[in-house]
């Protein structure tokens, strides 16, 4: 790269530095030119796709420090074959443009598989003839209908294992394509924070789920050290309460909100004489209920009979 480009290079990344507050650091392992093409024009009215040499983007960084210190924690993600993402946008959408240009793709001989490959039993259209193949697979098969049928789902190629080029053959002949390949999101800088991407995964109720695990241990803490929190006071306060009721039954002491169960446990007779005046209206109500019921069943007998008998 020449000096001028490479000068065009670096003022275009501090202007897309300086712009943006957001940024998606990606993977670009298996991604070609034409698949990249698609995917800036995907992005075209919401981000900004740049790719480039570690080198040049390490020292771009660097020099932006200065002006602005929060780049700094994208230093130590650049390795390997990324690129950035820039955008202003809701980081949830350009995530889901992001993932929908994924390709599928053939299981080759030699490279790793990013994702498990399971072949599931039944028919695979294969003529008799192919079983030896499958067999020297380890794989369990029949004859059904003129073609052979796997008997069970074959967990063909563990996440991460090299592709040997018996499972990359079978998969051929199947005419399965088990890997996709794109922009892999690898971490996510906002505004300075930097992120793992599955946190844009989570929904209100997972956020607010982890935030009330964290209240409760927070307050178990607490209470445990005799510390008091935020979240501590009102179990200490209430906790308080009990033991002032506690200490007021137990003795002559006495204060307005305990002398209600004072009073109920010297006399509790008073306490149900009042209950039972409330209790009778309801019982009151069940047997009226009970005596429309009746009179209801005894309109529709007469309304039957008519006056008339079974012969007439």
């Amino acid at each position: 790269m020449t000096s001028a480009k490479k000068q065009a290079y670096f003022s275009k990344l501090v202007e897309l530095l300086e712009q943006y507050q957001k940024i998606f650091i990606v993977g670009a392992d298996n991604v070609g030119s034409n698949q990249m093409q698609r995917i800036r024009v995907s992005l075209r009215k919401d981000a900004v796709v740049l790719m480039g040499k570690n080198t040049m983007i390490r020292k771009v960084l660097r020099g932006h420090i200065a002006k602005n210190p929060a780049v700094e924690a994208l230093l130590p993600r650049v390795k390997g074959n990324i690129g950035f993402v820039f955008t202003n946008k809701d980081l949830s959408a350009i995530k889901k443009v992001i993932t929908d240009n994924r390709v599928g793709a053939p299981a080759k001989a030699g490279t790793f598989a990013p994702s498990d490959v399971i072949v599931p039993a039944g028919p695979t259209g294969l003529d008799p003839t192919q079983t030896t193949f499958l067999q020297a697979l380890n794989i369990s098969t029949k004859i059904n209908k003129g073609q052979i049928e796997i008997v069970s789902d074959v967990h063909l190629i563990k996440k991460g294992d090299k592709v040997d080029n018996s499972a990359a053959t079978l998969l051929q002949k199947l005419g399965v394509r088990p890997f996709s390949y794109g922009l892999e999101i690898l971490s996510v800088y906002d505004n300075g924070s930097l992120y793992d991407a599955a946190v844009l995964d989570l929904s209100d109720a997972d956020i607010l789920t982890k935030f009330s695990t964290g209240v409760r241990n927070v307050t178990a803490l607490s209470l445990a050290v005799h510390h008091p929190t935020m979240a501590s006071v009102p179990h200490l306060v209430v906790n308080g309460y009990k033991n002032l009721l506690a200490i007021a039954v137990a003795t002559e002491y006495t204060f307005p909100q305990a002398q209600k169960i004072k009073d109920y446990l010297k006399d509790p007779s008073k306490f149900a004489a009042a209950a039972a005046p409330a209790a009778a209206p309801a019982k009151e109500e069940k047997k009226e209920a009970k005596k429309e019921e009746k009179v209801e069943e005894k309109e529709e007998e007469e309304e039957g009979d008519m006056g008339f008998g079974l012969f007439d």
